[in-house]
């Protein structure tokens, strides 16, 4: 009997932090994590992705792009099953997921272009598939709202059609009010607690009364933010309730609950850095567009250092089957998710800054390649390969643009064990044995350009945290 996952989270006892069955199993964590890490993170030694090699691998993920485009002009589809397939009550989850993914494709698409008749035929056709069908674009059921994905994908690749088209006046002013229409849409789907979810198993109301995801809102609200500089202003309000729920959903240390009901059990390993890993980097650099004066350089950087040499965390939810089963709940489509939205977090850097990032960035990207071209983490019926593809794509793009200023790469986590300061190998093993529960303290921005009160570290002589405590 085909087995459907129907809630966000899967309380897999392997996904909880606190819950191992034996030491046994904390040295073996600790094992793979280092391996997964290492296998991340350029070695000091280790030459960086050269920038044809960038070009190459995007030249790579376009083809793919290229070969499975549906005749339609969109990406994706149901078709391909797996008997553990996700909640997705036929047909609105399908057209959601269609909407996102075919969005985020023609956002690629549009960034990588290099003018060639192919690239550019599927972006007419995948725009002329987006302007037909975004306004039809529904919730499915009353508790799956998978359409507010779309929404929000739909925004952003619209805002990218309408910089295509600066001469045509009738096209632009049919875009905008595209847009217009999909921020109204999002206003009707916005959760009564402001913020936006995916899923309402409360009330089934007209106005959703399920959890808010800090990481969904995070995505509307970058949405928003393109919308904004294209020349369609949101609604002031909707805006401020949506940075009230991700603030609200902040912890001191800037990783993010999954969702707004996990403020009840805030140290569970989903809502701990192992497991935010993902979700701060959207939320971060969503907080930061709309001018919240605390995601400081040393926040982003921070977290863009975690992402890399914890990338492990991410690493080993990377195509397993079933959401939210791998250490600390991670969940495979996180992996390319975060990684897209961590490029974003290096655009908001100062261009000496960026480098580094970038380099790593890519490192981490290009060997994961498929041999088809795409890029794929979490089996979502015959959606993966499309929107893998396409943010791994957004990322190294932003990779590509490497700023001609020489920097040595990023030095890896300070450690403070027993009392004395070390630094670890390439992967910070010390880290992701803390995150594993084994009380071993870090201050991660101890060696970058800012100062630890602003990238929120305790300094060694600073009050040691307690283990329940996140730093």
């Amino acid at each position: 009997m085909r087995r459907h996952f129907r809630f966000p989270i899967a309380e897999c006892r392997l996904g909880r932090a606190g819950t191992w069955p034996g030491s046994s199993a904390v040295a073996l964590l600790v094992c793979l994590a280092l391996c997964a890490g290492s296998c991340a993170r350029l070695s000091p030694h280790e030459a960086p992705p050269k920038a044809d090699a960038i070009g190459s691998a995007i030249a790579r993920g376009v083809g793919f792009l290229l070969g499975h485009q549906n005749k339609d002009g969109s990406w994706g589809s149901a078709r391909n099953t797996t008997g553990m397939d996700v909640y997705a009550p036929v047909p609105g989850a399908h057209h959601a997921f269609r909407g996102a993914v075919t969005a985020l494709c023609l956002a690629a698409l549009v960034e990588v272009s290099d003018g060639s008749p192919a690239v550019e035929a599927a972006i007419e056709r995948g725009e002329a598939w987006l302007l037909a069908t975004l306004p039809r674009l529904r919730r499915a059921e009353p508790d799956a709202i998978y359409n507010v994905w779309g929404h929000a994908y739909g925004i952003q690749a619209l805002a990218h059609l309408l910089r295509r088209h600066p001469d045509d006046a009738a096209r632009r002013e049919r875009i905008r009010a595209l847009i217009r229409d999909q921020i109204g849409f999002l206003e009707r789907y916005e959760s009564v607690d402001g913020g936006w979810g995916y899923y309402d198993f409360r009330a089934h109301t007209q106005r959703p009364s399920g959890q808010p995801n800090s990481f969904t809102t995070a995505t509307v609200l970058v949405a928003l933010h393109e919308a904004k500089e294209a020349g369609v202003e949101p609604p002031e309000r909707l805006v401020q309730r949506a940075l009230a729920q991700v603030r609200r959903q902040q912890n001191p240390d800037f990783t993010y609950f999954y969702a707004e009901g996990f403020k009840w059990r805030p140290v569970a390993g989903i809502n701990r850095p192992g497991g935010s890993l993902g979700r701060s980097q959207a939320c971060n650099v969503a907080l930061r567009l709309w001018g919240d004066p605390r995601i400081t350089d040393g926040v982003l950087k921070t977290w863009l250092e975690r992402l890399i040499t914890r990338n492990g965390w991410l690493s080993m939810g990377r195509k397993r089957p079933i959401p939210h089963e791998s250490w600390f709940q991670v969940a495979g489509y996180f992996f390319y998710y975060g990684h897209y939205y961590a490029a974003l977090c290096i655009e908001r850097l100062k261009p000496r800054d960026r480098t580094p990032f970038q380099k790593q960035l890519a490192g981490i990207l290009l060997p994961l390649q498929e041999k088809d071209g795409s890029w794929w983490d979490f089996p979502l019926y015959n959606y993966h390969q499309a929107y893998g593809t396409a943010f791994a794509l957004m990322s190294l793009q932003r990779c590509r643009q490497l700023t001609r200023i020489s920097h040595q790469a990023p030095r890896p986590p300070c450690v403070i064990l027993s009392g004395v300061q070390r630094s670890e190998g390439p992967i910070g093993g010390a880290t992701d044995a803390q995150e594993a529960g084994l009380g071993i303290r870090v201050c991660p921005a101890s060696h970058s350009s800012t100062s630890a009160a602003e990238s929120g570290c305790r300094s060694p002589g600073a009050k040691t945290a307690t283990s329940e405590e996140r730093r």
